[in-house]
């Protein structure tokens, strides 16, 4: 994991709710360690999932490959004519980290918002331990 990657795990999807909107899912999933636990917001029209999928998640405080800072930059600037971590994934989202709680024993809730689109991650606290309250990028691809 780079220095600009807070968190990457591979999870298998389990469910997928759409009854709610037209064009966005929540998904839940399992990590292949079976230790941490997703329920994402996604855009089927742009993402399609189905449950059985397998998708690779990582959390990143920047696109950039070097793991340098956006300093000055908007986001939809970032890797504009240069190659960035984007560029590996399917499905990219920028967001912000809001809220944490504890879970039982040594697991954490981590709450996360891309324009209204929610992650939700619960995890033991020593995998989860590098997100802070701040901005983060959302990088998917199936696996």
């Amino acid at each position: 994991m780079a220095d600009s990657q807070l968190f990457e795990e591979t999870f298998s999807i389990t469910s997928l709710n759409a009854q709610k909107y037209d064009r966005v899912s929540r998904i839940s999933g399992t990590s292949s360690s079976n230790e941490t636990f997703l329920t994402l917001d996604i855009n089927t029209e742009l993402y399609p999932c189905a449950v059985g999928d397998r998708v690779h998640l990582v959390l990143a405080s920047t696109l950039s490959l070097d793991g340098t800072k956006d300093d000055g930059k908007g986001w939809r600037d970032v890797g504009r004519g240069e190659a960035s971590l984007a560029d590996m994934y399917d499905y990219v989202c920028h967001g912000k980290i809001y809220r944490f709680e504890e879970g039982d024993g040594e697991m954490i809730k981590v709450f996360i918002s891309f324009g209204g689109l929610l992650l939700y991650l619960e995890g033991p606290y020593k995998r989860l331990t590098p997100l802070r309250i701040d901005y983060v990028y959302l990088l998917l691809k199936k696996s």
